[in-house]
C-alpha cells in the first residue's frame, strides 16, 4: 500500500471518474488505473465497480475510504509538522567579530537569530583581526566577521556590506555643514584615530595616503566612542565607517567623497571545513541580515 495509491482512491471517490481523478492528481489515466488495480490485488478486494463511464464504490471500497482519508490526513499533518520544525535547529556556533563592527552589526542580528532558532547556542567573541584569524585556523570559532583586506588564502570570504567612510568634525568646524568633503580638505588637521591593532586604522591610513594627507595624530584609542568624545571636545577630526555614525555624539558627520574611501565587511570561514546545521543557518542568517541594510541608527544620522 503506497501513498499515491491512497491518493488516487480518494480522488476517484471524490470525482466519480478515473479520468477526472487522473487530471486532479496530474498523472496519466493508465498509470492511475494500474496503481488502483495493484492496490485492489494487494487487498484482495475490489474497491470500485466500473460501470461503463461511471464508477461506484463497492462495499469494500466504502469501508476502505475513511481509512484512506485518515491516513492521508495524518501524513499531511506529519509533513506540516516537519516544516514547522525546520527552524528548530539544535547545536552551537561560535562567532568572532572585530570591535569596530560588534557593537553596531551584532546586537540586532543576534537577537533575530536567537528568536528564530531558539534552541541554538551562540558564543560571540570580540577580538582584533589577527586573533580572529588564529581562532579560525584552530577551530576555536566557526565564523569571523571582519573587514577587508584579508591576506590569507586559507579562508573563504562572503561579502556582507560595503560602507562609505565619514569625516567626524567638531560642530563648529568650517566644513561641518557640508554634505561631502574630500580627504585632501582635511590637510593640516590633527587627527584622532584607532590604535595600530585595529584594522580600521589601516583602512583610514590607506585612504589618507591615497589623498596625499599625512595626518598629525593627536590621540589614539581602541574605541570609536572615545574618538567621538575627543572630536566633540575639539582635539581633532577623525574617520569612521558609516555604521559608527552617531547622531547623539555632538559631532558632525560628513561623507568622504573619495571613491575608494569605504570599508567592506565580510564573513570568513576556514576553507574546506564542514558546517553543522546551526553553523550553516547562522551564516545564511548573517548574509540575509546584512543584505537587508545597515543598522538603523547610522541611517538616521546621514545628511540628506
Amino acid at each position: 500500500m503506497e501513498f499515491q495509491q491512497l491518493k488516487y482512491v480518494c480522488a476517484i471517490a471524490d470525482t466519480g471518474s478515473f479520468s477526472r481523478a487522473a487530471e486532479r492528481c496530474h498523472v496519466a489515466q493508465p498509470s492511475l488505473s494500474q496503481q488502483v488495480l495493484k492496490l485492489e490485488e494487494d487487498l484482495g478486494a475490489k474497491l470500485f465497480d466500473r460501470l461503463g463511464r461511471s464508477v461506484r464504490l463497492t462495499e469494500a471500497g466504502r469501508a476502505f475510504l475513511p481509512h484512506a482519508r485518515s491516513i492521508l490526513h495524518q501524513m499531511e499533518a506529519a509533513r506540516c509538522g516537519v516544516e514547522d520544525k525546520r527552524d528548530d535547529i539544535r547545536g552551537s556556533v561560535s562567532v568572532g567579530v572585530i570591535p569596530t563592527i560588534a557593537p553596531y552589526l551584532m546586537p540586532q542580528c543576534i537577537a533575530a537569530f536567537s528568536k528564530r532558532y531558539a534552541d541554538a547556542k551562540l558564543r560571540i567573541v570580540e577580538e582584533t583581526t589577527p586573533l580572529l584569524v588564529e581562532s579560525l585556523r584552530s577551530l576555536a570559532i566557526d565564523v569571523a566577521i571582519l573587514s577587508l583586506p584579508l591576506k590569507h588564502k586559507d579562508f573563504e570570504v562572503f561579502p556582507l556590506q560595503t560602507e562609505p567612510l565619514f569625516a567626524v568634525l567638531p560642530r563648529d568646524h568650517s566644513r561641518a555643514e557640508a554634505k561631502t568633503l574630500a580627504l585632501k580638505d582635511l590637510k593640516g588637521e590633527s587627527f584622532v584615530l584607532l590604535r595600530d591593532s585595529h584594522c580600521f586604522r589601516d583602512i583610514s591610513m590607506a585612504a589618507c595616503t591615497r589623498a596625499k594627507v599625512d595626518p598629525r595624530i593627536a590621540f589614539e584609542s581602541g574605541q570609536f566612542s572615545s574618538l567621538l568624545g575627543m572630536v566633540a571636545a575639539g582635539v581633532g577630526v577623525s574617520l569612521v565607517p558609516e555604521m559608527a555614525v552617531d547622531p547623539n555624539s555632538n559631532c558632525s558627520f560628513v561623507r568622504i567623497s573619495d571613491t575608494q574611501a569605504s570599508r567592506t565587511i565580510v564573513a570568513a570561514v576556514l576553507r574546506g571545513r564542514s558546517f553543522n546545521r546551526v553553523q550553516a543557518a547562522f551564516l545564511a542568517h548573517l548574509r540575509d541580515y546584512a543584505a537587508a541594510g545597515m543598522p538603523a541608527r547610522s541611517k538616521a544620522a546621514i545628511k540628506s
